[in-house]
C-alpha cells in the first residue's frame, strides 16, 4: 500500500531544512552527514528485527544484516586499531551506561570530570543514573582551564574508584591518556575513555588516541566522525563478552540496522584522505574562531583550543548568561548551546557560558577567513542588534553568506 506524504510532518521537515541551510550551526556535537549516510539511514534496513549478534540472532532472515554489522565492526577495528567493537548502542549515553553495567556493581566508586569542568552527565553527574546508582566523585580543571593530573591522582587515592572516566563534553585541550592510565593503575581502576567529541580527529591522527592506554573506549558516531546518531564501544578482547552482554541483553533489544549500515558508511568515509583534510580544517577553524573572538574582547576558557570546540564565558565577557547569549544568537540564525564553565557560579540550567564548535561549518566548506566573519556575526548579534529589525537584517545577511556553502544531501 502506498502511503501519501504526511503534509504536516513534511512541512516541518522542510522548515527544518531551511533553518539548517540559512543558519550558522555552531553546536560542537552536531555535523552534516553525507548523502550516502542519509540514504543508509532511510533504507529498508529499518524494517528488520535483529536481536543478538551476527551469527547468533533470535530472529531469522538476518543473513545480510549480519554482513553489514560485521563490515561496520571490521572498519571500526581497522580505523581505531582496537581489538573488539560493539556497534549496537543506540546512543553515547547508553554506551556509557553499558560500560557501568558491564564492569561495576551498584554503589561502586567512580571518578569522572565534573560537569562544569567539561564532563558529561553520564560520567557520574547526580541527576544521571551514573550518579544515582554509582558513588561518583568528580575532578575539575585549574584556573587556566586545564586538567590538573596531580589533583586527579589525589582524588583517586582518596576515593579508590573502581572506574575512572577520561573524556569530555566541553574541554578544548589535549587529554593525556597515558597520565590517566598511570593514575588508574595506581588505584587498580578500569580506565574508560569517552572520545565522543574527538573520534573523527583521532581517526585522522590529529588528536592522541587512548587505545594504548584505556581498557574501554566509548564514542558517539555523529560528531567529528560525521556519521549517524549512534554509538560504539571498543575494548580489549578480554572484556569483549562482558561489554557485549551489557549492551544485549543487558540494556537493549534489537539494534537499529539502518544506523549500523550508516555507521559502516561513515567509517569508510573517515578512512579517506579527504576526511583527514577535513578534520585538520575543523581544528584550524576552531582555533581561528576562538582567536577572533578573543580579539573582540570575549573570554575564551583556557585561551583557545586544541580540538574542534571551545567555551566562552559570556557573563565574564559581556555580563549576560549563556542562556541569554544562546537565545540572542538564535534570533540572528546562529545556533550554539549554553554551557557551564569551570567553577561556574550559576546553575546548570542557566550557566555562564556557551559552547562553540566548528565541525558543521567546516563540512560546508568554510575555512579560516570565514571564521573571522562568523566571529563578527556573533559579536554584532550580541552587542549591536537592538531591535527586531536589526536581528532580521543580520539574519538575512547571514542567509546570503551561508548560501555560498552547500550542505551535503540537503542543498
Amino acid at each position: 500500500m502506498k502511503i501519501g506524504i504526511d503534509k504536516k510532518i513534511n512541512e516541518l521537515i522542510s522548515k527544518e531544512s531551511v533553518r539548517q541551510i540559512d543558519g550558522l550551526e555552531l553546536i560542537a556535537s552536531e555535523n552534516y552527514v553525507s548523502e550516502d549516510v542519509l540514504n543508509s539511514m532511510g533504507s529498508i534496513l529499518t524494517n528488520k528485527y535483529s536481536e543478538g549478534y551476527a551469527g547468533r540472532r533470535y530472529y531469522n532472515g538476518n543473513e545480510y544484516v549480519d554482513e553489514i554489522e560485521k563490515i561496520a565492526i571490521e572498519r571500526a577495528k581497522e580505523l581505531f586499531n582496537v581489538e573488539h567493537v560493539n556497534v549496537q548502542p543506540y546512543s553515547g549515553s547508553i554506551a556509557n551506561l553499558a560500560v557501568h553495567f558491564a564492569l561495576l556493581d551498584a554503589g561502586d566508586n567512580t571518578l569522572g570530570m565534573a560537569l562544569d569542568a567539561g564532563g558529561h552527565l553520564t560520567h557520574g553527574f547526580k541527576v544521571s543514573i551514573s550518579g544515582k546508582y554509582y558513588n561518583s566523585l568528580s575532578y575539575g580543571v585549574d584556573d587556566s582551564g586545564y586538567i590538573n593530573y596531580d589533583e586527579v591522582l589525589k582524588l583517586a587515592k582518596e576515593h579508590k574508584p573502581k572506574l575512572i572516566w577520561a573524556g569530555f563534553s566541553a574541554y578544548s585541550r589535549i587529554i593525556d591518556w597515558r597520565k590517566f592510565r598511570e593514575i588508574a593503575d595506581e588505584v587498580d581502576a578500569y580506565l574508560v575513555a569517552d572520545i565522543a567529541h574527538v573520534a573523527g580527529l583521532i581517526a585522522s591522527d590529529l588528536y592522541p588516541s587512548p587505545v594504548p592506554y584505556a581498557d574501554v573506549i566509548t564514542t558517539t558516531t555523529h560528531k567529528t566522525l560525521r556519521g549517524p546518531r549512534g554509538a560504539m564501544i571498543m575494548c580489549k578482547q578480554d572484556l569483549a563478552e562482558r561489554i557485549d552482554k551489557a549492551v544485549f541483553p543487558g540494556l537493549q533489544g534489537g539494534p537499529h540496522n539502518h544506523i549500523t549500515a550508516a555507521i559502516a558508511v561513515a567509517l569508510h568515509e573517515a578512512s579517506s584522505e579527504e576526511f583527514k583534510k577535513y578534520s585538520k580544517q575543523v581544528i584550524l577553524n576552531a582555533q581561528e574562531l576562538a582567536k577572533a573572538l578573543v580579539g573582540l574582547g570575549y573570554k575564551v576558557i583556557s585561551g583557545g583550543t586544541d580540538n574542534h570546540m571551545f567555551l566562552v564565558d559570556m557573563t565574564g565577557s559581556i555580563g549576560i548568561s549563556g542562556g541569554e547569549a544562546s537565545d540572542i544568537l538564535e534570533k540572528a540564525g546562529i545556533t550554539v548551546n549554553k554551557n557551564a564553565i569551570p567553577n561556574d557560579p550559576r546553575k546548570p540550567w542557566d550557566p555562564s557560558g556557551i559552547r562553540i564548535g566548528t565541525p558543521a561549518l567546516t563540512t560546508r566548506g568554510m575555512k579560516e577567513e570565514e571564521m573571522k566573519k562568523v566571529a563578527e556575526y556573533i559579536h554584532r548579534a550580541l552587542t549591536g542588534c537592538k531591535s527586531d529589525d536589526d536581528f532580521l537584517n543580520l539574519k538575512n545577511e547571514i542567509k546570503e553568506f551561508t548560501a555560498l556553502f552547500k550542505i551535503p544531501g540537503i542543498n
